[in-house]
């Protein structure tokens, strides 16, 4: 790409960073705030959405994937702590991407990755939500009703972020306390009642096992710890965040990753492999049963809701916000299309109509499949980034940034593997995506480049 010609991008967030973000409020959100946003996202997309689907490629070994992509979320945690400490901002990814490769066509594809991962997983927490509650308010067809839930919840999501930061927080903080509180309750008694038997009677039978499933698995398992980079995008409205981010980010995921081992091994006790596969979109409360018979499935599903419906606010909070920060930093276009309010608003508006839409034409294996693709290349550009250019800026050990990338590539080659034999509409899906999104940029870029190479960013 050209040169470009804005007195250093670095002003972005310093001579600007005020304005640039002027619609942020400094302050706003708290440690706890931080946390229960991140923890939000990722109890909504993750324990309720993904562990049916995690069983189906891992076998009887899921509870381990959940473990294992733990410990690859961990690596990856590292470079985002040393980037938010550095940089804390509402444009989080967005923010990095720039600082690593300066304004332009790459920092701009792999900022809208992330971006559609953000929303892909949005879809993913409200069809979920939708899936759970059709256990207890019996409505036909399903094939209508999930959608038309999901998208209700995302209008819900909407109004309650337009309120306001503190409602955002209120909500996030109550609800995280209800579904933490909730599963800790469901852990314990599903461990009480759990069957030895369980945990080794479908992976000899399960195909994909033998073919790289285990680490398909590990990478769609991934997609339930991502929630923490929401709390990157709200860098610039936490209370102290050069220091709060970080600990939020590390809090959030030690938090999940206790309770999706528990669980996991929980519902691994109480069902085989087949009733979990079977009930893959609803596997947790399916798994509440024996336990705690149809008492227990009322309450997994009330938690549920819960748990998917602040996930989807959260969601939409970091989602806009990155979305504006991208508009502000003219990686992406933007059109008013005549909508009053700020830039943000609008940014709210269109993640919104987005995620409706894919909430509407795909189910969930395939959401699933496509936000794990979109994140794992993005998270490969993140550290990529680090290693290349923010050596001399940030004080990083390598060793651990290489192994991050290491483990992403690994994981994600294994799940394009097994997702090219079993359902290929999902390549041809995600390079479909990545395509658009390329020579999208490409095309934009071209309308601030000048004469001269520069560009007006």
């Amino acid at each position: 790409m050209g040169r470009v010609s804005m007195n250093g991008m670095d002003g972005m967030d310093m001579s600007k960073s005020g304005s640039a973000d002027s619609e942020e409020n400094a302050g706003s959100l708290s440690l706890s705030g931080a946390v229960a946003l991140g923890t939000g996202v990722m109890i909504g997309a993750g324990i309720f959405a993904l562990t049916g689907q995690v069983a189906g490629l891992a076998g009887d070994l899921f509870p381990v994937a959940f473990l294992a992509a733990a410990v690859i979320v961990a690596f990856s945690a590292y470079s985002y702590v040393k980037l938010s400490n550095a940089f804390p901002s509402s444009g989080g990814i967005a923010m990095f991407l720039n600082k690593a490769y300066g304004p332009g066509m790459v920092t701009g594809i792999f900022s809208l990755f992330m971006y559609v991962s953000m929303v892909i997983s949005e879809s993913l927490v409200a069809r979920t939500f939708g899936a759970y509650s059709l256990q207890i308010v019996k409505l036909e067809p399903l094939s209508f009703w999930v959608p038309a839930l999901g998208v209700g919840l995302i209008a819900i999501a909407f109004a309650v972020n337009i309120a306001g930061n503190k409602a955002i927080q209120a909500s996030a903080g109550v609800m995280a306390a209800i579904k933490v509180g909730g599963l800790a309750v469901f852990a314990v008694g599903g461990l009480w009642f759990v069957t030895a038997a369980n945990f080794t009677n479908g992976s000899q039978g399960t195909e994909s096992v033998a073919s790289g499933g285990f680490l398909a698995g590990v990478a769609l398992a991934i997609l339930a710890y991502k929630g923490f980079t929401t709390i990157t995008n709200s860098g610039g409205e936490i209370i102290d965040p050069h220091r709060n981010t970080g600990r939020a980010i590390i809090i959030s995921i030690a938090v999940c990753a206790g309770l999706y081992i528990v669980l996991a091994v929980a519902v691994a006790g109480n069902l085989t492999l087949v009733d979990i596969i079977a009930a893959q979109d609803f596997a947790l409360a399916e798994a509440s049963r024996p336990a705690f018979g149809d008492a227990g499935l009322w309450a997994t599903v009330a938690l549920a809701v819960v748990a998917t419906a602040s996930g989807v606010i959260a969601s939409v909070f970091a989602a806009s916000r990155m979305l504006a920060m991208l508009t502000k930093m003219k990686e992406v276009p933007h059109r008013h299309f005549g909508l009053p309010g700020t830039v943000r608003i609008h940014t709210m508006v269109y993640t919104v109509a987005f995620a409706m839409v894919l909430t509407v034409l795909f189910d969930l294996r395939r959401i699933a499949a496509l936000g794990a693709i979109f994140y794992l290349i993005m998270d490969i550009a993140i550290h990529w980034g680090i290693l290349r250019h923010l050596r001399d800026r940030i004080e990083v050990k390598p060793a651990i940034v290489i192994t991050a990338i290491a483990l992403d590539v690994l994981v994600l080659s294994a799940f394009l593997w097994v997702k090219a034999s079993q359902d290929a509409l999902v390549i041809y899906a995600a390079v479909g995506g990545i395509a658009l999104i390329v020579a999208g940029e490409k095309l934009f870029m071209r309308s601030h480049t000048n004469p001269d190479g520069t560009m007006d960013m």
